[in-house]
């Protein structure tokens, strides 16, 4: 495993990120649902 691979496994498993990108979706999911229910 070559040393950009390991640091991409590693930034993913750091929890701000991973907190970050799960709020980033949870939004984006909702927005999606909003406009196909609501609207």
């Amino acid at each position: 495993m070559n040393d950009e691979t390991r640091g991409c496994l590693f930034a993913l498993s750091q929890p701000p990120l991973m907190l970050f990108l799960g709020v980033i979706g949870t939004l984006l999911f909702f927005g999606a649902c909003y406009d196909l229910f609501l609207l």
